[in-house]
């Protein structure tokens, strides 16, 4: 039985393979006439994965560049005001709970400068917009009230310093719901167009100090000047999974209200990803005049979760 299993199984080896080697010839001749891979017009073989293009690193070159990667000044982390993504959930004392969004970007448009996205240097001139809008969350959801922003800033930055020169439109707007619930309302067409001077500077990679001043060449309700002034705590390269904390604190005076204006604490974690864009998330504190500014003269006092996204 073994020496039949033997002859069985050389039988099945050997008979297709000397039928194979009587067809191969004249198969592997027509095979051998066939155009290889890379004749054929338009294909070729791929190249190594080594000399495929490659992003251009950071340069501390000066040259110029259309829509760069980073900002030469950064937006304020607690500016309430500033062109941004964010969401706050808050409670304000002894009125309603809100929810709090601004919808809006800052990018920039053309620089010339290096080409580092985290802490570029040289001139950039940037656009900003925003929609902040404010929902009455009890109520139905309602929009109490919308501020819409539009900018144009050009800066200039070289080693730990950091200037701006900015144009903004500010408008404020009431809700219809509002007006409808509140017939005796006195609604204020609040307006301004301003000029503004920043200055920043960096004690140390991470940490920077800011002031500014503007001042309104026309207003409707306001008066012309304002100053904000502030520190920030940030990562200053990309964070990874893990990320790093932040914390951020403005004070915004405003002539309009005596210079009383407000107080915005910030506190959190933050992700920053290759293009220098910041995710932030953690707990607010926000004391002053209303940063909605058809209630520009109204006192709050607001604590609450904030989610932040920097351009």
């Amino acid at each position: 039985m073994y020496r039949f299993a033997l002859l069985a199984i050389a039988a099945i080896g050997v008979v297709p393979a000397r039928s194979l080697d009587a067809q191969s010839l004249p198969a592997m001749s027509r095979i051998a006439q066939l155009p290889t891979y890379e004749s054929f017009e338009g294909f070729t073989t791929p190249p190594p994965l080594e000399a495929w293009p490659q992003e251009p690193r950071p340069s501390n070159q000066w040259c110029h560049q259309l829509l760069p990667d980073g900002l030469v000044f950064d937006s304020y982390l607690a500016g309430t005001k500033e062109s941004r993504f964010s969401l706050h959930l808050v409670k304000s004392r002894g009125d309603s709970t809100f929810l709090d969004a601004t919808l809006g970007t800052r990018i920039g448009i053309w620089r010339y400068g290096t080409t580092d996205a985290f802490r570029p240097e040289g001139w950039q001139l940037d656009v900003e917009g925003s929609g902040q809008i404010r929902l009455d969350l009890p109520s139905d959801r309602d929009v109490r009230s919308v501020d819409f922003r539009a900018g144009i800033p050009v800066s200039y930055g070289v080693g730990r310093h950091r200037m701006k020169f900015a144009f903004y439109h500010l408008s404020s707007h009431v809700g219809d719901e509002f007006l409808i619930k509140n017939p005796g309302f006195n609604r204020l067409n609040y307006s301004r167009d301003v000029l503004v001077l920043g200055y920043s500077y960096y004690m140390n990679q991470k940490l920077r100090i800011y002031a500014e001043a503007g001042w309104a060449a026309y207003s409707d309700v306001g008066l012309p000047w304002e100053f904000q002034f502030g520190l920030d705590y940030a990562p200053c390269g990309p964070t990874g999974l893990r990320g790093e904390p932040f914390w951020a604190m403005n004070a915004h005076l405003r002539e309009e209200v005596n210079f009383g204006g407000a107080f915005t604490f910030e506190a959190g974690w933050a992700w920053r990803g290759q293009d220098a864009n910041m995710l932030r998330t953690g707990l607010f504190y926000y004391n002053g005049e209303s940063n909605q500014f058809s209630f520009f003269d109204e006192h709050e006092a607001q604590i609450g979760y904030g989610l932040w996204y920097d351009f």
